[in-house]
């Protein structure tokens, strides 16, 4: 739709025909140019200085001047073409992905959408591909740890990178470990960066903590102090003893202490579930903010002005030229 910036200058176009209505006509009197030879220029021309006068203007004449300044209000209004809304949603929670890719996130106890067998993790980033297309109003970041835990992600908006990034994670690429704790601390700092209120993080793991700086329940209870929910997603297996034996007692605390809640999976349906309880329990209204973009117009009439006025000269200056011409004829004749 067409709109205008100053929709008030537009009265203006009446402006000419108010002064035309209450203004007086301006009259001058000049003293004539005295020529000594003024009596053979009256003959040579055929002018009758007796019924000289000033000829009024034309209609066309005062209908271009018109329509000239209505063009130039029309561009002093600023015509703007509105164009459709853009809508945004605001992020109003960051959420945090802490995966584990240690040795035994490979293995082949999971089934995929087509019913093969599939690696835990394979499994894990199928069901997180579709978790992260729903995540509408949420700043999502990723933490991969095994040996070590490193940043993968900052928090952001892009879920597409995001994804790309969680298909990219390899087995075993921070180690064959699992240093719970040093995860649940890496996130602390992260989170420590974000201005947003609602802070979440999702600690999926199949294993043990094997040794990290700072034990997995004391990282949880500074996280609870900031104000961190922490779920955990176990899917490993309760049965398996060793480094892959899964500590379903320290998972417990952790979210307890964190006012999370604690989730196994033991196959593809139960991991899908679990996402879907995750986010009625993180249930939010989403803030959304409106934009329509605006294209300036006001080049339009401002270049219609000046065709106009360049037309209209150059249409005087033929007929000018046109009568030059004629009366030369007429002379020589």
């Amino acid at each position: 739709m067409i709109a205008f910036a100053y929709p008030i200058l537009l009265s203006l176009a009446l402006l000419p025909l108010l002064l035309i209505k209450f203004l007086p006509e301006h009259k001058e009197h000049k003293s004539s140019v005295k020529l000594p030879f003024f009596s053979e220029l009256i003959k040579l021309t055929g002018f009758n200085p007796k019924h000289a006068h000033t000829k009024a203007s034309s209609f066309a004449q005062k209908l271009t001047v018109y329509l000239a300044w209505l063009l130039l209000v029309i561009a002093l209004a600023r015509p703007q073409f509105i164009e459709a809304p853009l809508t945004k949603t605001i992020a109003s929670r960051d959420l945090l992905l802490a995966v584990d890719l240690s040795g035994s996130m490979d293995t082949k106890d999971f089934k995929n959408k087509s019913g093969e067998n599939v690696t835990r993790l394979d499994s894990v980033k199928e069901v997180l591909s579709d978790f992260l297309t729903k995540r509408e109003g949420d700043r999502v970041g990723l933490v991969f740890f095994g040996s070590a835990a490193f940043i993968q992600m900052p928090f952001t908006e892009d879920l597409e990178i995001c994804q790309e990034l969680m298909d990219e994670a390899q087995v075993r690429m921070a180690g064959p470990q699992t240093m719970l704790g040093d995860a649940i601390g890496l996130s602390i700092s992260i989170f420590d960066q974000s201005d947003l209120d609602d802070k979440v993080l999702i600690l999926l793991t199949d294993g043990n903590d094997t040794g990290s700086l700072v034990a997995p329940v004391k990282a949880a209870q500074i996280a609870r102090d900031k104000g961190i929910v922490i779920h955990t997603v176990a899917v490993g297996d309760p049965a398996a003893a060793g480094e892959q034996a899964l500590d379903e007692v320290t998972l417990k605390e952790i979210s307890s202490l964190s006012q999370g809640q604690y989730f196994w999976a033991g196959n593809r349906q139960e991991l899908e579930g679990i996402y879907t309880e995750i986010d009625k329990i993180g249930v939010r209204e989403l803030e959304t903010v409106s934009h329509r973009p605006k294209q300036e117009l006001y080049h339009i009439p401002l270049a219609c002005f000046l065709a106009l006025i360049m037309f209209y000269h150059f249409y005087k200056l033929y007929k000018i030229s046109r009568h030059t011409k004629q009366s030369k004829v007429v002379k020589l004749d």
